[in-house]
């Protein structure tokens, strides 16, 4: 009868340690999720992080960045400048009214002109440089109506085309573009250090005080997968930052390293196209009710996103 009775209890454990390791291995069976790589995500839309000088994302970083998809049925783009009267407005005889006045980024962020079908954004970065009449230098069009200054045709400008989502694409180049779609959402900049994938260190081209002294940076760049990274640098930022030799404000020969880096570490192909907007006193970003960057010199114009 003992025996008999430690051969059932010999069974009973045998059977209770089989079950308890099936369970365990079904569990471990179980597929994890993972975080798909924002370029090899079809959904992807918008993100913001921030990042050292190489890219690498950092809750301390220096570098404000916003990665997007110009293609993403959630998203749409406006242009905002500084206007003494609604966005769009003409006068009796049916002219564009152009009255230029003084704002900063956070004036041109709310209120009705920052508005597209009633939103506000949920994204906005800095843009175009200011002359003394607080008119903007470059070429600057608002869904499809143009505000722009002497260098319009000078200065090279970024942008999102018109179309429907699939169709539109992220340009930087000097002038209007040849097909008018693509003249739809533009700002100016001035500073241009990527063309057709070809870094160029523009320090000489800036000048000495903008190279070495004014190194709060704002810019934008798009790659050769069409997504398109908008990054502010300042060291005055809104947000913990704690510096080193590899998260400090960046000189332009460093443009490469942080965009290149952002760029592999979310799966978005090679930097192709590369500008500045207006630095010193302007660099400004905005996502998702927060100013991380805001500076308080007047700006020329504000980039938007919107989430529909």
């Amino acid at each position: 009868m003992l025996k008999k009775n430690l051969l059932l209890l010999f069974i009973a454990i045998a059977a209770a340690s089989f079950l308890s390791g099936c369970q365990k291995i079904a569990a471990n069976s179980v597929p994890k999720a993972s975080k798909i790589c924002p370029g090899k995500n079809p959904k992807f839309s918008i993100d913001f992080f921030k990042t050292n000088n190489q890219g690498q994302k950092n809750s301390k970083g220096i570098n404000h960045v916003i990665i997007f998809n110009p293609q993403s049925p959630e998203l749409d783009f406006k242009v905002n400048l500084g206007l003494s009267h609604k966005l769009y407005a003409k006068d009796t005889q049916g002219k564009l009214r152009k009255e230029y006045v003084a704002k900063q980024f956070r004036e041109l962020i709310v209120g009705d002109n920052a508005k597209l079908n009633g939103q506000l954004p949920i994204a906005a970065i800095n843009a175009d440089y200011i002359d003394t009449a607080d008119k903007p230098q470059g070429l600057n069009i608002s869904r499809g109506v143009e505000y722009s200054g002497a260098f319009k045709n000078k200065r090279s400008s970024f942008g999102i085309s018109g179309g429907s989502p699939t169709q539109r694409q992220a340009t930087i180049q000097a002038g209007r573009r040849n097909s008018e779609v693509l003249n739809y959402n533009l700002v100016g900049g001035n500073g241009r250090f990527y063309r057709q994938g070809k870094f160029k260190d523009i320090c000489q081209d800036l000048g000495e005080f903008a190279c070495k002294s004014a190194t709060n940076r704002s810019m934008a760049a798009i790659t050769n997968q069409g997504y398109v990274i908008l990054l502010v640098n300042d060291a005055k930022a809104n947000s913990e930052i704690e510096l080193s030799n590899i998260n400090q404000e960046l000189l332009p020969d460093k443009f490469d390293n942080v965009l290149q880096g952002i760029a592999n570490n979310n799966c978005l192909g090679k930097i192709q196209e590369g500008i500045l907007f207006d630095g010193g006193m302007s660099p400004g970003l905005y996502y998702n009710q927060k100013i991380y960057v805001e500076n308080y010199g007047p700006i020329g114009s504000v980039f938007l996103i919107y989430k529909k």
